[in-house]
């Protein structure tokens, strides 16, 4: 791989960072609303949810990591 696509690559591995991370950081302040929400209100359709987001951002965040790993593996 020449130095002008290697570089691309390296601007799209700061991108999925960039995301990874705003994605962790909406994920645990959802998080933290859930935790202090009532558990009643846990256990009711909008605490159901929420609990869903933060599983569904989760997932997303480390398949983020994952395509980082990969991408920096393809560069090296």
């Amino acid at each position: 791989m020449n130095k002008e696509r290697r570089k691309k690559l390296q601007e799209a591995i700061t991108k999925l960072d960039e995301a990874r991370s705003i994605i962790e950081t909406v994920r645990d302040e959802e998080q933290e609303a859930f935790d202090n929400m009532p558990e009643s209100f846990q256990y009711a359709e909008r605490g159901h949810k929420m609990d869903e987001a933060i599983g569904s951002m989760t997932d997303v965040a480390d398949d983020l990591e994952s395509a980082v790993e990969n991408l920096n593996e393809v560069c090296e």
